[in-house]
């Protein structure tokens, strides 16, 4: 997958240091690999990524386009830790079916496949956009951007967040919309009654509900204001159906 960079995380206090800024706990990344975040002090996202372990280091499989930030980010935090931030050149394949050896199965649901590093792309050629939208999954770029709260975009779901791990940056915010309030927006699947294309607003009434995002034939993606569901929903001439979680 030419769309992702892999950055090495080694040193002694690679973990501690991760376990302290990113929304996942890390210690279940040490024989495994976990899907987790990195959100401001305001809880909105800065990028999602995965955490690999690995004997002597951890690996950091995340988005191109953010990978440079990600990197300014975590160099931003490292101060005096015992931590050192390289790129690799580690290519991400991915694929379902049969694991090849050393692959590991993505940590968002088996229904996403497995996941592979190493110097060659083994990866299957698939229909991704199909087996988000099937499942529920957002994308950075698509669904996920810098206004994103992950409760809302199903992260919690995804297990891409453990709310007994301890502070991170944007813990308080993201805490409080577990506990002390009711999500009033949020990332849904939808059927609709003619392909439409992605950016499409959704109106209920006259009133806008919504916005299309990834369309995968007459199903798709979409991020909905709960309160303006309803059963004459429509983007442009399509009608609109919110399909059960």
């Amino acid at each position: 997958m030419n769309n992702r960079v892999v950055l090495s995380v080694t040193g002694s206090d690679r973990h501690s240091f991760l376990q302290g800024l990113v929304t996942n706990d890390v210690k279940r990344a040490r024989d495994g690999i976990i899907y987790t975040a990195l959100l401001t002090p305001q809880g909105k996202l800065i990028t999602d990524f995965f955490v690999v372990g690995q004997e002597n280091a951890l690996l950091i499989d995340v988005a191109a386009e953010t990978a440079p930030t990600l990197f300014q980010r975590l160099s931003m935090y490292k101060l005096r830790a015992d931590v050192q931030i390289t790129e690799t050149e580690l290519v991400v394949s991915t694929g379902l079916g049969a694991m090849p050896d050393g692959a590991v199965i993505d940590p968002r649901g088996p229904q996403m496949g497995w996941r592979y590093y190493g110097q060659d792309d083994i990866g299957q050629d698939i229909d991704w956009d199909a087996q988000r939208v099937a499942h529920g999954i957002p994308e950075l770029g698509r669904e996920l951007n810098s206004e994103s709260y992950i409760l809302e975009m199903g992260f919690e779901r995804l297990n891409g967040v453990d709310f007994k791990k301890g502070c991170y940056v944007g813990q308080e915010v993201t805490a409080r919309m577990k506990h002390k309030t009711e999500l009033r927006k949020g990332l849904r699947r939808i059927t609709l009654s003619e392909p439409v294309i992605e950016g499409t607003p959704i109106h209920s009434g006259e009133k806008e509900a919504g916005t299309v995002h990834t369309v995968s034939g007459r199903e798709a993606l979409a991020y909905l204001r709960f309160d303006r569901i309803s059963d004459d929903m429509t983007a442009g001439a399509a009608r609109v159906t919110v399909l059960p979680e």
